[in-house]
């Protein structure tokens, strides 16, 4: 009797551990939003928006980099009055060794350093990700030295967000997560391998694999939306930006103090009243689950005759690429330029998502779909952007978000640039020449065509890919 009593007991007590975990994995996979995440901005008119490409790329035998981004993005905290609002994935020097990388980091640490020594009343806020601290592990130099030189920092809180890895993380909200991560490490860094150690907590946390992916830059003049990290292992990375200028900022402005108010900042200048710049062309932002709606919306409206060029990390998310094979049948041209997923932070990959992806793309798209890869010798293809042409008018949606369930469900934190004008325009007119500048491959060995990185394992790929999509034990 008493046998059976312990035994019901503990019965009691699993079904009730069990009820937990599954309750608490379907609440934070479906919560309520924090305000103002999730940010579908006003449609602004501006005269000019700038396009600005990083491009690593391989030249009879030579490999060339053309890099702009970071030196605009100094240029403009240089020109700032008022003040600076970053937010910043990556921002570490941590590498390897295996190349001179550029120093990304310490370059834009020294700039805003410098900013402040020379206007010490300007406000500066730095945002973050919590992987630059591999989620609280270690002390990070940059962001030190920034808090040193009156810089505010601000480490996302991203457990305010919803899961993206519900069959873990309701099991880490319950039993770990009460623990924190800080302490001396001993286990080897997954990010570097001349990164500080971290604690096993610190992997624990980074098993839930939600970020705030953001890659902004807004002062009172100006903002740049971009798909490239201040991360020095990411410094010859292909990467795009768009900088645009008037109310735009205020949107920006509000998609920001969002990210203060859940984390535990102070306030921004949300009543920033920036000089309009009247024109013919529309920009709007875009942040998280918005940028899928967007996206979807633009693909749906293409027609017969129309095209659609992507340049594209990472292409995973399900409603995108059933939308690509609909407007593949309907008529639609369609051109994909891919990483092929061989490396990510030094590590060597097998080629998912984008491999398999492209395997069923060419597969059900009638011929109407064409890809190839971009020609990659260790860094990697990182732009994010889907270019619509049409007739007369054309439209660009560009930024952090990769097309995948994490970067276009509400699960990460990622910000956007939609911009639509006539083809006309020098902004349509730079995008068509970015694409087919590496399409057509007349100057040098941009890209390669499918077969490169198709074989026979391209079929098991693609089954490991349906099974991380279904059980969402993904990175991407």
């Amino acid at each position: 009797m008493i046998s059976l009593l312990k035994k019901n007991k503990l019965t009691s007590f699993i079904v009730f551990i069990s009820a937990l975990i599954i309750c608490t994995s379907i609440y934070h996979s479906y919560k309520p939003l924090p305000k103002n995440v999730s940010f579908e901005g006003e449609e602004h008119f501006v005269s000019d928006v700038s396009f600005l490409y990083d491009l690593t790329y391989q030249k009879e035998n030579e490999t060339i980099t053309e890099h702009v981004i970071f030196d605009r993005i100094n240029k403009i905290i240089e020109e700032a009055n008022e003040f600076i609002v970053l937010d910043m994935f990556l921002f570490n020097g941590y590498n390897d060794g295996e190349k001179d990388f550029p120093p990304l980091s310490d370059n834009l640490m020294n700039a805003l350093v410098e900013k402040k020594k020379s206007n010490p009343e300007i406000d500066i806020v730095f945002i973050t990700d919590m992987i630059n601290t591999t989620y609280g592990s270690h002390e990070a130099k940059n962001l030190k030295k920034l808090i040193e030189s009156d810089i505010q920092v601000i480490e996302t809180n991203v457990n305010v967000l919803r899961d993206s890895n519900p069959l873990y993380s309701g099991l880490w909200r319950v039993f770990f997560q009460w623990f924190g991560q800080e302490g001396a490490g001993w286990v080897k860094n997954p990010l570097s391998e001349n990164a500080p150690n971290t604690t096993v907590r610190s992997y624990l946390k980074l098993l839930n694999v939600k970020a705030n992916h953001r890659k902004v830059v807004v002062t009172d003049q100006t903002a740049i939306i971009t798909s490239a990290n201040p991360h020095d292992a990411s410094g010859f990375h292909s990467n795009i930006a768009f900088e645009v200028t008037g109310g735009i900022i205020q949107d920006i402005l509000v998609t920001e103090q969002a990210v203060l108010d859940f984390s535990g900042g102070g306030k921004l200048p949300t009543n920033h009243t920036s000089k309009q710049n009247e024109g013919e062309i529309m920009v709007q932002l875009l942040t998280e689950g918005k940028i899928l709606k967007h996206v979807l919306a633009e693909i749906q409206e293409a027609e017969v005759e129309d095209e659609i060029w992507m340049a594209m990390f990472y292409l995973a998310e399900r409603s995108v690429i059933e939308e690509l094979i609909t407007a593949a049948k309907r008529g639609v041209s369609i051109q994909l330029i891919l990483d092929p997923n061989e490396h990510a932070f030094g590590q060597q990959k097998i080629g998912l998502p984008n491999r398999p992806v492209a395997a069923e793309l060419i597969e059900e798209g009638i011929g109407n779909i064409e890809i190839k890869w971009f020609n990659t010798k260790g860094e990697q293809y990182h732009p994010k952007m889907i270019y619509v042409k049409k007739e007369n008018e054309s439209t660009i949606i560009g930024g952090s978000a990769n097309f995948t369930k994490r970067n276009l469900y509400d699960l990460n934190l990622e910000t956007n640039l939609k911009i639509k004008a006539k083809n006309q325009e020098e902004i349509i007119k730079e995008v068509e020449e970015y694409f087919q500048r590496q399409w057509l491959n007349e100057e040098a060995n941009y890209t390669l065509p499918l077969e490169s990185y198709q074989d026979d394992t391209t079929t098991i790929k693609k089954i490991m890919y349906r099974i991380q999509k279904l059980l969402r034990f993904t990175t991407y």
